[in-house]
C-alpha cells in the first residue's frame, strides 16, 4: 500500500484522513501498516482524497494520476 506516502506528501495526519475520509483511525492505521486490507468504500474514499486511483492505492498501477470520469 502507497498509503503512508500519499498521506506524507499532502502532509496530513492520521487524524486529518480519519476526520476528512470517515475512516476509523485505528482502522486507517491498521491499512498503513499492512494489517488489514481497506473496503471499496474506503479505498474509494482515500483515492478521492489524495487525487488518485484506487488501482493506485492498491499498487496495481505506478500512475498517479486519477482516471477520468465515465460519460454516457
Amino acid at each position: 500500500m502507497r498509503i503512508r506516502e500519499l498521506r506524507k506528501s499532502k502532509g496530513y495526519t492520521q487524524l486529518q484522513v480519519q476526520m476528512m475520509t470517515g475512516i476509523d483511525q485505528s482502522d486507517y492505521s491498521k491499512i498503513e501498516r499492512e494489517l488489514k486490507e481497506p473496503t471499496f468504500t474506503q479505498c474509494k474514499a482515500l483515492a478521492e482524497l489524495f487525487g488518485t486511483s484506487m488501482d493506485y492505492i492498491a499498487g496495481r498501477t505506478d500512475n498517479l494520476e486519477p482516471y477520468g470520469k465515465m460519460t454516457q
